[in-house]
């Protein structure tokens, strides 16, 4: 049972920190599954309290993550019926000016078992409204539910203290760590990853051309509990080879051993010891999930146990994470909104340098002792974990 001080100081750090507090033209959707009501009931009544006006937008069990449509919707209909999309559901993202999602399922099982083209039928469906969302100010985080424990072989009572304490720490401190690796990657033009792959037993080298990309810092405000420093490559540049070791959850379904082969920025080679054809699948979506939209160096020393669920595995101190898709607007310019930025994002996506795509499924390497990771250079300077928190070596 989470005590209620914990729910309030949770909801807190959600409106406050993440959001930037709210006034009384806000209006805020807070989605999640019924199973995450104790959150959800403490968010809407605080942004009542805050003058605010709220929109609890409730997720049935088959749906993950509140997409505009379900597993049945996916499995059964046709794609002209996929493509009529409510022109209120529209209205409804729009009208928004802040949002908040609270993750955490109560069957997994009800949005698994779609195949390849249902699933990616239902990605390309959700993109424009995952797009809006990304548009305004928005924060996501993970609420502990039976499920979600089983689903990470723990007791349920052990996955709420971690859940937990992770979800009320305050995370403002993980921006003095970031502020000292920031102006390497502003500065940086070349990242090279270096891994190993376990069944070979050979070493696998990853370029990638960060010089059009910003730092972003992360440190609570999009996602609760946070601690990561990113960037957005230039998507027609990878070349080489990774493997990318820590398990992650993606629709329901477990992936784990990823191995990637990349020429002219391209996924040309893919493969995974555990949820391949999930890895198959995610990868053909469209053009742009066969390339990479993000980078980022996970910076949070307090989670010291590893989670598959994407919120907290990619955030783990001393781990390293790609994204298969979509590129973040905001790792190119410093305001995606403004008529200057608007019209260099424009720039960058005609040229392919900013890649869009219904997908972003972020996929992790462990840096760690006894992790696959070996080596991360920007510019032949090495960056290096220690203590949880990256730095650069020496």
């Amino acid at each position: 049972m989470i005590e209620a001080r914990d729910l309030e100081v949770w909801a807190g750090y959600l409106l406050d920190h993440s959001l930037g507090g709210l006034t009384g033209g806000d209006r805020v959707m807070i989605k999640g599954e019924a199973v995450c009501w104790p959150l959800i009931s403490v968010l809407e009544r605080r942004v009542v309290e805050a003058g605010a006006v709220p929109d609890v937008c409730l997720v049935p069990p088959n749906n993950e993550r509140g997409r505009v449509w379900s597993a049945t919707v996916a499995r059964h209909g046709s794609s002209a019926q996929l493509e009529r999309v409510p022109e209120w559901h529209l209205h409804r993202y729009e009208s928004m000016t802040k949002y908040v999602e609270v993750l955490g399922a109560e069957d997994p099982a009800g949005f698994m078992g779609l195949t390849a083209e249902q699933s990616q039928a239902m990605a390309a469906a959700d993109r424009p409204f995952a797009t809006i969302r990304l548009s305004k100010p928005w924060v996501i985080t993970l609420f502990p539910t039976p499920a979600g424990a089983a689903g990470e072989g723990m007791a349920l009572e052990d996955y709420e203290r971690f859940i937990v304490a992770a979800s009320t720490t305050d995370p403002r401190p993980l921006l003095e760590a970031e502020e000292k690796l920031a102006p390497v990657i502003d500065r940086g033009s070349r990242l090279e990853i270096i891994t190993e792959h376990p069944e070979q037993r050979r070493q696998l080298r990853l370029e990638l051309d960060i010089s059009l990309g910003r730092a972003v810092m992360s440190h609570g405000l999009r996602n609760f509990p946070d601690g990561e420093i990113f960037t957005s490559p230039d998507a027609r540049s990878a070349e080489g080879e990774i493997y990318l070791d820590l398990p992650v959850t993606y629709g329901g379904t477990d992936i784990q051993g990823i191995h990637l082969r990349f020429a002219g920025g391209r996924i040309v080679e893919h493969g995974a010891r555990v949820g391949a054809g999930q890895l198959a699948a995610i990868i053909g979506t469209d053009d742009g999930s066969h390339r990479l939209g993000e980078v980022a160096l996970g910076m949070n020393p307090g989670l010291d146990r590893v989670l598959k669920h994407p919120l907290f595995v990619e955030k783990v101190g001393g781990t390293l994470h790609i994204a298969i898709g979509a590129s973040y607007d905001q790792c190119f310019v410093e305001d995606p909104g403004a008529e200057d930025g608007i019209a260099r994002i424009a720039e960058l996506a005609a040229s392919g340098a900013l890649n869009r795509s219904a997908q972003h499924v972020d996929i992790v390497a462990d840096f760690r002792a006894g992790g696959c990771g070996r080596e991360v250079r920007v510019d032949g300077l090495r960056l290096a974990p220690r203590n949880g928190l990256w730095e650069v070596a020496g």
